[in-house]
């Protein structure tokens, strides 16, 4: 780690939440922000690297971004939450995992990989949400690097955003626990998962256990955050029929509601000889999703590749519901929520918060039409 990033890391912090950390043994302490449940010593941090044991107490980020942009929320992925409206999205460093083939690795992995070089900008929540409302967005999402890490400051923003009627997102790898989902629920109303296979060995390879991001699909569930799924299907890592068959029949048995993304793998970071992902492949995931019963699977990475499969259908009637493609809708026919045909219920966040208008100066957007942004949803 370079030494300007250990001199950010030490200058802009908060105390821990006394929810997220406890007393543990030999006067260390235990963090609770995310699965790894790391204990602490004075003087040392936790292994995403920027929550630090210093002179008595927990310290975790506050105070800057490493990225900031307003974008189409349909590219966190959220399809299921106020479709065709924009998202402003926020990023601090760090990770609690060391994906191979991560797609947001520049922010993620700074503290890890030299070759990481992100800028970063001082800002206060106060801004943050300024911004949003400014550049009227209904949605502040936190993302880039792994946002349980850096949680006491999303949450200094989304107190904020709730007051001006945003709602509030977490783009994740799902490496949670009780204590933070507890903590977050409150001011988060939307989470979306990377699910990156169905198999321990490789997820530990990742830095991860699977059954924990197991147990927090289900926790989100059960919790009423709204919840979305995304597997980013890798050529030799997650992509046998096996596998993906395992992940939809898990995702079934939490809620045939619950969208699953499965998204093209593109060459990065460390895995940048490795093959794209087929479109036949996201088809064949899609099938398999299908097949299992649930009712929304989402082909994604590979704009209009996949013929009608970017659209939400009603699950009894099939009627066209919301027409996509990449990052854009086309068109939205749900009528508060339900299909205008047979007039089920369709299960999603369909913006029952809505920002307030404004009106100054915001922050640039992508240019119209663009499908690439200057930060990679999902983080893979």
């Amino acid at each position: 780690m370079s030494e300007s990033l250990r001199s950010l890391i030490a200058d802009h912090t908060m105390p821990a939440a006394p929810e997220l950390v406890r007393p543990d043994v030999l006067d260390s302490i235990r963090c609770l922000a995310c699965g790894h449940r790391c204990v602490i010593y004075e003087g040392l941090e936790g292994i995403c690297k920027v929550r630090v044991h210093r002179d008595g107490e927990l310290r975790v980020p506050a105070g800057y971004v490493a990225g900031l942009q307003v974008d189409p929320i349909e590219k966190k992925p959220f399809y299921h939450a106020f479709p065709g409206q924009e998202a402003l999205s926020f990023g601090m460093l760090g990770c609690d995992l060391h994906c191979s083939y991560c797609q947001n690795w520049i922010t993620s992995q700074a503290l890890r990989d030299d070759r990481a070089v992100s800028d970063t900008h001082h800002i206060t929540a106060e801004r943050t949400v300024e911004l949003a409302v400014r550049n009227r967005v209904p949605v502040i999402v936190s993302t880039y690097n792994e946002p349980l890490i850096t949680s006491e400051w999303a949450v200094e923003i989304f107190r904020r955003a709730r007051e001006h009627g945003i709602a509030c997102g977490y783009v994740s790898n799902g490496n949670g626990t009780r204590e933070v989902l507890e903590y977050l629920r409150p001011h988060v109303d939307l989470y979306k998962v990377d699910l990156k296979g169905f198999r321990d060995r490789p997820y530990r390879s990742l830095g991860g256990v699977l059954q924990v991001v197991l147990d927090t699909i289900t926790m989100l569930y059960e919790m009423k955050f709204w919840t979305e799924v995304v597997t980013l299907v890798v050529p030799g890592f997650n992509d046998s029929d096996e596998e993906l068959r395992d992940i939809a029949r898990f995702l079934a048995g939490v809620s045939p509601d619950i969208p699953w993304h499965v998204t093209a793998f593109h060459p990065n970071y460390k895995m940048d000889t490795t093959p794209s992902t087929p479109v036949k492949t996201l088809i064949r995931a899609y099938d398999i999703g299908q097949e299992e019963g649930l009712h929304f699977v989402y082909p994604g990475n590979l704009p209009g590749r996949v013929g009608d499969r970017e659209n939400t259908l009603c699950p009894d009637c099939g009627e066209l519901l919301i027409e996509r493609q990449g990052f854009y809708v086309r068109s939205n026919r749900l009528k508060e929520g339900t299909c205008p045909k047979c007039s089920r219920s369709i299960a999603g966040f369909w913006g029952t918060m809505t920002a307030r208008t404004s009106v100054g100066p915001g922050i640039p957007r992508p240019a119209t039409g663009s499908s690439s942004p200057s930060r990679h949803e999902p983080c893979g």
